[in-house]
């Protein structure tokens, strides 16, 4: 089974390659693939106003870099934490180009409903849902407005999504996802490791083992896949191992 799931992510990614490079070159992607990089990093108020896909170059950088790495962590962790017994469906909020979602559904054998703002990233990801043979749907919608499962078997995902929420929308979010989980769901946040970039976190924490959840950082071993090593090579990125921290109920 699990040569077949390889086999699904070898053909997604070669499908990635023909979609996001008919138009543009390599070259041209990995400078976008700096400035979007920036972004996250150094000029994080352009998250909000949609500054990190506003160009082709930059969505195209985001699908070919980001959503495999995305997919690739997060694959880790669930196998990690052993969880994708029992779960029959996943919400994936804020969900990109859906990779984090499918690669958490595409291991428990369920499907995903994944939720995001932004049009392009809702269209990619039900082509990223096709692509993996994953059943699921993508929706535009907001987090603060997203209706959250509560029940046993669903399972909530919120993967490099907290982190860019506007204060108010996250402090609100945190009750919302507690008590889902009050109510069977589970739960898993997913962000890097990096502690700068999340003074949220340590009061997210305390909530998460108050209610017996369990905080994680994680290193996996492993380079890239090669487009994407190359691409990270051409943007000064060049990950030599898979990371994040993660909460779970």
């Amino acid at each position: 089974m699990n040569d077949q799931k390889d086999e699904r992510l070898v053909r997604w990614l070669g499908e990635l390659e023909l979609r996001h490079l008919a138009s543009l070159t390599a070259s041209e992607v990995g400078r976008a693939l700096s400035a979007l990089s920036s972004c996250y990093v150094e000029r994080r108020e352009k998250l909000a106003s949609g500054g990190a896909l506003n160009t082709a170059g930059k969505r195209a950088a985001f699908a070919l870099f980001y959503a495999p790495l995305h997919f690739l962590v997060v694959r880790a962790v669930v196998r990690a934490l052993d969880v994708t017994r029992g779960i029959t469906s996943i919400t994936d909020l804020g969900c990109g180009t859906g990779a984090a979602g499918a690669a958490w559904a595409l291991d428990a054998g369920c499907g995903v409903t994944g939720i995001d703002r932004n049009p392009w990233a809702v269209a990619e990801a039900q082509w990223t849902y096709r692509a993996l043979g994953v059943p699921g749907r993508a929706l535009k919608g907001d987090v603060e407005r997203a209706v959250l499962p509560a029940a046993p078997g669903t399972a909530i995902l919120a993967a490099y999504t907290i982190n860019e929420l506007p204060d108010a929308v996250r402090a609100a979010a945190l009750p919302r996802l507690l008590d889902a989980h009050r109510h069977g769901a589970r739960i898993l946040i997913v962000e890097p490791i990096a502690r700068r970039m999340a003074g949220w976190w340590p009061a997210w924490e305390r909530a998460f083992l108050d209610v017996g959840g369990a905080p994680g950082e994680w290193r996996f071993p492993g380079p890239l896949p090669e487009r994407q090593r190359q691409l990270g090579r051409a943007a000064g990125l060049d990950p030599r191992e898979l990371t994040a921290r993660t909460l779970w109920l």
